[in-house]
């Protein structure tokens, strides 16, 4: 696992990492923003403690670990796009935490997001965060699972943070939100 000092990790603040997504897009995870280890990787959710791709892996959605704190390899890519899988992020610049966004750049991100939808055409979007959804998409009573509104023409759906700072969040129950998700995708 590479190691980063404070220094290096601040060097990769605001730089962007590209969407991962294939021609036969089922299942678009949408992350909050990149975080600088994320950055540095060049690999969504790859900060050490981020339980996302062991959760993808419990829930059956990935096959073979992925070890997201070296950085995704090619291979690791291509598996996903095969599943039908793919990542962005609300908000496309890298940040140390995500409450260094401000409300409109969650917005705008919103808007953004439509149009990555309209462009990819996924089966299924989750976005993992209630409190980044709620503000990009001024809906404050949003709850967990499956919205009633579409995103474009996409089925959507909310889905925790796998962020280590989610504490109340374990594995298995992110596991269990990201397998609902993606068997309404068809991915399961």
């Amino acid at each position: 696992m590479p190691r980063f000092s404070r220094a290096e990790l601040e060097s990769f603040r605001d730089r962007e990492v590209p969407d991962l997504v294939g021609p036969d897009l089922r299942l678009l995870f949408v992350g909050i923003n990149p975080g600088l280890w994320t950055a540095a990787t060049q690999t969504h959710f790859a900060h050490p403690a981020n339980r996302f791709y062991p959760a993808l892996l419990l829930a059956g959605i990935i096959t073979e670990p992925v070890s997201p704190s070296d950085g995704m390899t090619d291979d690791d890519r291509d598996r996903l796009r095969a599943r039908g899988v793919g990542i962005t992020n609300l908000v496309r610049r890298a940040t140390a935490r995500a409450s260094e966004l401000s409300a409109e750049e969650l917005r705008a991100g919103g808007a953004e997001l439509v149009e990555t939808v309209r462009r990819t055409r996924p089966r299924v979007v989750a976005v993992a965060g209630i409190t980044a959804y709620r503000t990009a998409f001024a809906r404050p009573k949003a709850r967990p699972g499956r919205q009633e509104e579409r995103l474009a023409d996409a089925e959507l759906w909310v889905v925790p943070n796998p962020s280590g700072l989610n504490a109340h969040e374990t594995t298995a129950t992110l596991a269990g939100a990201y397998g609902a998700a993606a068997r309404a995708a068809g991915v399961l």
